[in-house]
C-alpha cells in the first residue's frame, strides 16, 4: 500500500527565544524539601543554547514546589443533563508561577479524563486530591511533575458527569468531545471560564499561549483523537495511547459483540454517583441505540471519528499494544490508515502488550522521546525528531526495531488462498486457489478459543477449520492490515465468524493474557520530575513478564455473518444458503522466522473475546471462494520465496526486515538505575 509522505510544518522558532528568554531571566526559589530529581537551581545555566545557537530542548528551570494550582470551570455551550444551565467542566491546572506579570506565555499539555475520581490514573490507579481550598494537591501520572519545571503548562480536565464537572457522560457524543474542545478554546482566549462551579466570577487564561497537546491512555486518548477529529484551532498535536477511534469498533466488529455489556453500562459505571437519575435519559438513549444484533445506527456513527480525519489539524504521535484485547488493534489500525491519506504528521509505537502505558513498559525511552516530541510541537525546537523514524516496534520483549514509514513502502496487498491437506481440517495456505468443490467444515463451539484453536492446528476438530504453509526458508514480515474473503454455508439462522493469523513455532513473548498485560510491577522507583510533599514524581518500576510458547496469535478478526453485505445492517440468514463475506484483519507488525509456519484459522465464536450467538451453527467452508489479502513486506515474490520449501539458509528477501534494530543502550536514560 502506498503511504504518503510525512508533512513537514514550517518549525515555530520564534517560540525558542521568548522561551530561552523566560528561563534565563527568572530567578528561580529554591527546591522544597520534596523535591526530585529536576529541582531547579538558584541560577539556570542549563537553559543556555549550545555553542551552534539555538537549545534544542527544554530544562527544568522553574520551580515545581512554587508552582500556581487552581481550578477553573469552563462553560461547554451544552445542556446535557437537561438542567437549565449549560454544563461546566472542572480544569485543575499546574503552571509556572515565575512567568506571572513578565507578559509571557506558555504551551499547555492536556489529559481530558473520566477517570480522576472513580478509578484512578496509571499503573498505580492515582486520583487527584485537594487541598480544604479546593486547590488541586496532586494530579495523577508523571506529566506535570516533569513537564511544568520545563515550561509547559499542565491541565487535567473532567469529563461531563464525572468528578467535580456538571452534565451527563455520553460515551465519545458530543457533550463529552465539548469538554475538551471547549477548555482548548478557552485556552486561546475564545471560551469562557469560571472561578467557582456555579458563580459568575470569569476568568481568562492569560498565562497561556494556546498551543496544546492532549495525551491520555484508553478513555482519555480516545477524546484526544476526537477532538482532533473537530479540527478545533490551538490543538497542535495529540498522543492517544490505546484510544478509540470508533466507539462502534470498540464494543462490535462487523456487527460480531465483542462485549457483554453496552456503553449505558459503562456510563452507569463512571458517572457521578449523585447524578445516576437525572442522567437516565442519556443511558436510555445509549442502551436504545446500540442493538445487540450489531447494527450501525446514527449514535455509532456519531461517535466515529475515523470519518472526520480529514479535519485533523494537529499532528499524532500514536501508541498501541499490538495484543491489546480491550481497545483491540483495530482501533488503531483504521485511524492511522485514514490519517495518512490525509497526509497528517505522525510517529507511532507499537508494543508487544496489552492495555499498557510505555512508561510501564519502555520507560526512560518513552519520557526522552515524549519530551522532545512536545518540545518539537509546542515549543518549537528544531530536535530532528521529524526527521527520525515514524516508527518504533516491539520485535521481542525488550527488543525494538524502527521504520522510516509505517507500513513500509514495500509492503503490498498479497492474495493467499488456502487449500485441503492431508486430512479433515489441516489444510495448506499458499498462492494457488483450491479446486471448485473443495470444502471444510466446522461446527461453533463458544467454550473453546483461539489458543485451543491453534495448539491443535496439525489435528483435525471439529470447531476450526487450520490451514498453514509449510516451514518458512526465510523469515516472512506482515506490516500493516489485511482482510479474509469467506464464501460460507451455516446450517442456522445466526453464525459468528473468527479469522486469526497465527505464527506456529517456539518463542518468548510478553504474557499479555496475564494480569499486568505483559508487564509485572516491581516494589523499586524511579523519580521523573520534580516532586511536593502531596504529588512525588516516583513511581514503581516495572520489568517485562515473558512466557515461552509455541504458536503467537498476532492478527484477528471477527463478524457476525449477518452482516454479510457490510452496510453495517444485519439480515436474516437462510440456512443452508451460501454467502460471501469480508472480515478486516487488525492491524499488526509481525515477523514469522525462517522455520516457523504462518497459519490461517477460520473458526466460529472465539471464547473470550466474542459473545456468542443464540445457535451453534455447523458451517460449510468453500475453499476455492475463500481467500485473504495479507500485508506481505515484500508482497508476492517475498511470499513465494519464504514458502518455497527450501530451507537451506539463503540471503533474505528484500524488504523482510526493512526496519532498523534500536540500539539497546537506548532503552535507558544515562544514570537510570536498572
Amino acid at each position: 500500500m502506498s503511504i504518503p509522505a510525512r508533512a513537514r510544518r514550517p518549525r515555530r522558532s520564534t517560540l525558542v527565544p521568548l522561551t530561552v528568554a523566560a528561563m534565563t531571566a527568572v530567578l528561580l526559589a529554591p527546591a522544597g524539601s520534596a523535591q526530585g530529581a529536576d529541582t531547579p537551581s538558584a541560577v539556570a545555566p542549563a537553559a543556555a543554547a549550545p555553542a551552534a545557537g539555538r537549545p534544542t530542548e527544554s530544562k527544568p528551570v522553574f520551580s515545581y514546589d512554587k508552582a500556581v494550582r487552581e481550578s477553573v470551570w469552563v462553560d461547554t455551550r451544552i445542556d446535557g443533563d437537561k438542567d437549565g444551565r449549560t454544563d461546566r467542566v472542572a480544569v485543575d491546572i499546574v503552571r509556572p508561577r515565575e512567568l506571572d506579570g513578565t507578559g509571557r506565555r506558555v504551551p499547555v499539555i492536556m489529559d481530558a479524563s473520566p477517570y480522576y475520581r472513580c478509578c484512578g490514573r496509571g499503573n498505580e490507579s492515582q486520583k487527584k486530591t485537594y487541598d480544604t481550598d479546593g486547590k488541586p494537591l496532586q494530579l495523577p501520572l508523571f506529566y506535570d511533575n516533569y513537564f511544568v519545571p520545563r515550561g509547559y503548562g499542565y491541565v487535567a480536565v473532567d469529563f461531563t458527569g464525572t468528578s467535580r464537572s456538571d452534565g451527563c457522560i455520553d460515551i465519545g457524543g458530543r457533550s463529552e468531545i465539548a469538554s475538551a474542545k471547549a477548555v482548548i478554546e478557552w485556552l486561546n482566549g475564545r471560551g469562557t471560564g469560571y472561578t467557582t462551579r456555579t458563580g459568575t466570577e470569569r476568568t481568562r487564561a492569560s498565562w497561556s499561549n494556546g498551543d496544546t497537546g492532549m495525551i491520555g491512555k484508553s478513555w482519555d486518548g480516545t477524546v484526544a483523537n476526537g477532538t482532533a477529529a473537530t479540527g478545533v484551532k490551538g490543538l497542535k498535536t495529540i498522543v492517544p495511547i490505546g484510544a478509540i477511534s470508533s466507539w462502534y469498533d470498540y464494543y462490535f466488529q462487523q456487527g460480531a459483540d465483542l462485549y457483554e455489556g453496552g456503553p449505558e453500562d459503562l456510563a452507569a459505571g463512571i458517572e457521578n454517583e449523585e447524578y445516576a437519575q437525572r442522567c437516565a435519559p442519556v443511558k436510555k438513549y445509549l442502551s436504545d441505540n446500540a442493538p445487540l444484533n450489531g447494527d450501525r445506527t446514527a449514535m455509532w456513527a456519531d461517535r466515529d471519528f475515523v470519518p472526520d480525519a480529514r479535519k485533523v489539524k494537529a499532528s499524532v504521535f500514536a501508541v498501541h499494544g499490538m495484543q491489546d484485547l480491550n481497545v483491540r488493534m483495530r482501533n488503531f489500525g483504521t485511524w492511522w490508515d485514514a490519517l495518512a491519506q490525509q497526509g497528517v504528521d505522525r510517529k507511532v509505537w507499537l508494543s508487544q502488550t496489552g492495555h499498557v502505558d510505555p512508561f510501564d513498559y519502555r520507560r526512560a525511552e518513552w519520557v526522552k522521546t515524549l519530551h522532545r516530541w512536545f518540545d518539537h510541537e509546542l515549543m518549537g525546537y528544531d530536535n530532528g525528531i521529524d526527521r527520525e523514524p515514524m516508527a518504533d516496534i516491539e520485535r521481542a520483549p525488550d527488543r525494538w526495531t524502527t521504520d522510516k514509514v509505517w507500513p513500509p513502502r514495500s509492503t503490498e496487498a498479497t492474495k493467499v488462498r488456502p487449500d485441503k491437506g492431508s486430512s479433515a481440517g489441516v489444510g495448506t495456505l499458499g498462492l494457488k486457489p483450491a479446486k471448485p468443490g473443495a470444502k471444510e467444515t466446522f461446527t461453533d463451539d463458544p467454550s473453546l478459543d483461539e489458543d485451543a484453536w491453534a495448539t491443535k492446528i496439525d489435528t483435525g476438530t471439529p470447531e476450526k477449520a487450520g490451514f498453514a504453509t509449510k516451514p518458512l526458508s526465510r523469515d516472512l514480515r506482515l506490516s500493516g492490515t489485511g482482510k479474509v474473503t469467506l464464501k460460507v454455508t451455516p446450517s442456522t439462522a445466526s453464525a459468528n465468524l473468527s479469522a486469526v493469523l497465527v505464527d506456529l513455532g517456539p518463542d518468548t513473548i510478553r504474557n499479555y493474557a496475564a494480569a499486568g498485560e505483559g508487564i509485572s510491577t516491581l516494589t523499586s522507583r524511579t523519580c521523573w520530575g520534580a516532586s511536593t510533599a502531596a504529588d512525588s514524581a516516583c513511581f514503581k518500576e516495572t520489568r517485562a513478564n515473558t512466557k515461552a510458547v509455541d504458536h503467537t496469535v498476532f492478527s484477528r478478526g471477527w463478524a457476525s455473518l449477518a452482516h454479510y453485505r457490510g452496510d453495517g445492517k444485519a439480515r436474516p440468514l437462510t440456512p443452508g444458503k451460501t454467502y460471501e463475506i469480508t472480515i478486516d484483519l487488525a492491524a499488526s507488525d509481525h515477523v514469522v522466522p525462517a522455520g516457523h509456519r504462518l497459519a490461517l484459522i477460520v473458526g466460529g465464536t472465539d471464547a473470550g473475546l466474542v459473545e456468542a450467538p443464540d445457535s451453534r451453527p455447523t458451517v460449510d467452508l468453500s475453499l476455492s471462494g475463500t481467500s485473504a489479502r495479507l500485508p506481505v513486506v515484500g508482497g508476492e515474490r517475498a511470499f513465494a520465496r519464504a514458502t518455497s520449501g527450501n530451507a537451506q539458509a539463503a540471503p533474505l528477501s528484500p524488504g523482510a526486515r526493512d526496519s532498523v534494530p534500536v540500539p539497546q543502550d537506548l532503552s535507558r536514560m544515562p544514570g537510570e538505575a536498572r
